[in-house]
Order: C-alpha cells, then structure tokens, then sequence
C-alpha cells in the first residue's frame, strides 16, 4: 500500500460522506482533522512518520466506532484506512 493509494481511500471516504446521510458536524470536523493529519504523517519521511501516528490511530478507532453505531455503512472505509496505514507501518 502506498500513500496515494490511502488518498484514494480517503478520497473515496470523503465522497461517500457527502453522498450519505447527513452526519453531525462534530463528526465531519472530527474526520477532516484526521484526513488532515493522515496527509501530513503521509508527506514525511518514515521515520519521522512513526513517530507521529499513536494519536491518528487512537483517533481512528474512536472515529470507527462511531460510524460503527450511527453511520455502519462508513465504518468498513474507515477500516480500510486504518488497516492501510498499518501495512505502511504508519
């Protein structure tokens, strides 16, 4: 898995959420902060990546578990994301 292809997956997530149902606001702005700091982890060298990914991953999972409960649908994406960033060893 290369970074552009988790792009693609966050690329793909963003669409289907505007497409879907309507999520609270609280939970957009939760999801653009981490495609934000995904981007920035993504853009670094990977070394200096790792360092930096104990918060996107405890946030991630929080951000599944909600989707998980009022958007099931979104979940299996953010999944995706996650299990993408693992197998960069982000």
């Amino acid at each position: 898995m290369n970074t552009q292809q988790v792009s693609s997956l966050l690329k793909k997530l963003q669409t289907e959420l505007e497409s879907g149902k309507p999520i609270d606001d609280s939970l957009r702005d939760s999801l653009k902060q981490l495609d934000r700091d995904i981007q920035q982890v993504l853009s670094k060298p990977a070394q200096q990546a790792e360092t930096d990914t104990s918060s996107i991953e405890s946030r991630a999972q929080a951000l599944e578990a909600r989707f998980e409960t009022e958007h099931p649908y979104l979940a299996a994406m953010v999944r995706d994301v996650m299990d993408a960033l693992g197998k960069m060893g982000i």
